[in-house]
């Protein structure tokens, strides 16, 4: 089926989600936070409730918005490839509950040839009640099996990643069920959970949603450099360069870059030639 390519250029929405503090400790938990009983609980416990930023990443990609900006690419071969979220104001689970409204842009569709697939760029902006915007996220998806369309070559945007030894080293191991806790965040793409559907479309099971893969490296950052403060985070910014699968060992590197900048990778902690996320950045105030 041919991609529609005339839904470009087209914004989509408002797409209304209403969240409680129970939500952002769904949140949490499927993003790993508490998988010891012990850390990060700021995300999981009513008790001075810390907002996990990658919360902003997540009304993009929850399954309503998907539905509606379907540009006629084969599903089981979507893929998020990366995110890019600025915070307008610091996040707090009062400033974040009740309703929301997230309208999405179709920035554009790009080729990166013929068994490569195409790159979808979206931009979402998400305001609370009161048309505040609180958070804007750039996300893009790579649909694997929907490349040679004949569209333009995506812009190219590295972030660097020193050669020296990381100034930061976070190592957590995957909990078997994060999957199927995060998709009740709202991401119900069966790749995530149905053994079969996976499997049919290339991985040996089900994988890990990237903004629950970028969840985890955001609450290593955050409590390597601003411990207990995720509030004070600006902008998070990766490339998801590997499936993650549930059950895996992972370490976060991260790098000072300036006095309120980090990049980051994320790897295999037992082949550190695995990697999950790259390119990474993280600012904050």
């Amino acid at each position: 089926m041919a991609l529609k390519l005339e839904m470009q250029g087209q914004t989509y929405g408002p797409f209304i989600n209403e969240y409680t503090v129970r939500d952002l400790m769904l949140l949490g938990l499927g993003c790993g936070a508490g998988s010891d009983g012990k850390t990060d609980l700021e995300y999981v416990y009513e008790q001075d409730l810390k907002v996990l930023p990658t919360f902003c990443a997540m009304p993009i990609v929850d399954s309503e918005v998907t539905k509606t900006i379907d540009f006629g690419f084969e599903w089981g071969g979507s893929l998020h490839w990366g995110f890019d979220f600025r915070v307008h104001r610091p996040l707090t689970p009062e400033l974040v509950t009740g309703k929301l409204s997230t309208t999405v842009l179709l920035k554009g569709l790009y080729d990166r040839g013929e068994g490569r697939g195409c790159l979808a760029q979206h931009i979402g902006e998400t305001r609370n009640q009161e048309g505040t915007l609180l958070f804007t996220n750039e996300s893009w998806d790579c649909c694997l099996y929907d490349g040679g369309f004949g569209g333009p070559k995506a812009p190219r945007d590295i972030v660097e990643i020193p050669q020296r030894q990381p100034d930061f080293e976070v190592v957590e191991q995957v909990p078997l069920n994060q999957a199927l806790v995060y998709r009740l965040s709202g991401d119900y793409h069966p790749q995530h959970v149905d053994w079969t559907y996976a499997q049919k479309f290339g991985h040996p099971k089900p994988n890990l949603h990237g903004v629950s893969t970028t969840g985890v490296a955001c609450r290593h950052i955050v409590r390597s450099i601003i411990p207990g403060e995720p509030e004070r985070l600006t902008r998070f910014k990766t490339r998801l360069t590997k499936a993650l699968y549930p059950g895996a060992r992972v370490k976060t590197q991260i790098w000072k870059w300036s006095d309120n900048c980090v990049h980051f990778r994320v790897v295999d902690a037992d082949d550190p030639n695995c990697c999950y996320l790259n390119f990474g950045l993280v600012e904050w105030r």
